[in-house]
């Protein structure tokens, strides 16, 4: 079944709920099923714009919303979202409620980039202005971004952190409904949002990684070695040039190679043949060991390493000679 526009009963002549209609995100308790479909969040959508009149705002009197969802703006899609509103019109009012803190102003429950595209093109937003308390706005912004399922898995596990954060309730039902999603993924996004915060600035632009990876990157961090590296690695300038995804392909493969190498490798190094090419000399520190392979197709290469084993002695003494100071 394909989803319905969340706002469609807003344009038509639809009555006003009744109390057995009201939103679902309102019920409290852990016995509160939780959304597991985008047509149940839709049809929540529906039902909390449904007989609210639309109004055209001022976007400069609209504040951002007190729970940030979005790391940031797709410039693509965002000048396509714009585009679309200068040609066509604003299809779909964005949902607001009186600023807590000032009821001159309003703030964003939903529909943040809809109010910078008016304001970008100087035009009013069209919005229902509806009174809620912050747990409430948090469940139908959570619920709202859900339906539209185009968030990263990094920002929904922020949101889902933030949202737990604030101890509306001691079981997590909130930010359970406010996602739709479970306890096991909860628990996974809690994980991920808790990755140190100088890595995750670095990886916010990573929108295609799914939960696994992000889960599999926060076990590997939890390695003191391997964050070490991380916070080094994300600094440099050759990391910080990557793109999108390929920032956290990079950090994911190098912590990789930082395991323990398969039994029987050649750690990677420097590489030495003669230029009959009879043998190949690998070498390669790690810590303070420095590792010296020689290989050949025939007996060459191990008659070649008896030969140097044979005169480290005097490679030894020269080698003292050379470097003394």
């Amino acid at each position: 079944m394909p989803r319905k526009n969340p706002f469609e009963t807003v344009l038509g002549d639809t009555p006003a709920p009744s109390q057995d209609e009201i939103p679902a995100f309102q019920a409290r308790g852990a016995s509160r099923s939780i959304t597991s479909t985008l047509d149940d969040l839709a049809d929540k959508a529906d039902k909390l714009m449904e007989g609210e009149t639309i109004v055209e705002l001022d976007p400069s009197l609209i504040d951002p919303s007190f729970i940030k969802d979005r790391l940031e703006h797709n410039a693509e899609e965002f000048e396509a979202l714009k585009k679309a509103i200068a040609e066509e019109g604003q299809s779909s009012p964005i949902l607001v409620r009186p600023n807590p803190e000032d009821k001159s102003r309003y703030m964003v429950v939903f529909g943040a980039r809809r109010r910078r595209a008016a304001e970008e093109l100087g035009i009013k937003v069209r919005a229902v202005i509806k009174e809620m308390s912050d747990r409430d706005h948090a469940v139908a912004q959570g619920q709202e971004n859900a339906a539209r399922a185009n968030l990263s898995f990094l920002e929904r596990a922020l949101m889902a952190a933030e949202v737990s954060g604030r101890n509306y309730d001691s079981d997590n039902t909130t930010v359970l409904s406010a996602l739709a999603i479970d306890k096991a993924t909860l628990s996974k996004m809690l994980a991920v949002a808790g990755i140190d915060a100088k890595v995750l600035a670095q990886l916010q632009s990573a929108t295609s990684i799914g939960r696994d990876r992000w889960y599999e990157l926060k076990n590997l961090l939890d390695r003191p070695a391997n964050l070490k590296r991380a916070l080094n690695l994300v600094e440099a300038q050759d990391f910080i040039d990557l793109d999108g995804d390929k920032r956290f392909d990079h950090l994911s493969s190098a912590l990789k190679r930082g395991r323990k190498p398969t039994k029987g490798a050649v750690p990677k190094g420097q590489s030495w043949s003669p230029k009959d090419k009879g043998v190949e000399v690998q070498s390669s520190t790690r810590g303070k060991s420095f590792t010296i392979a020689v290989k050949a197709k025939d007996r060459s290469g191990i008659e070649f390493g008896e030969f140097v084993s044979k005169r480290l002695d005097d490679l030894y003494e020269q080698f003292k000679a050379e470097t003394k100071t």
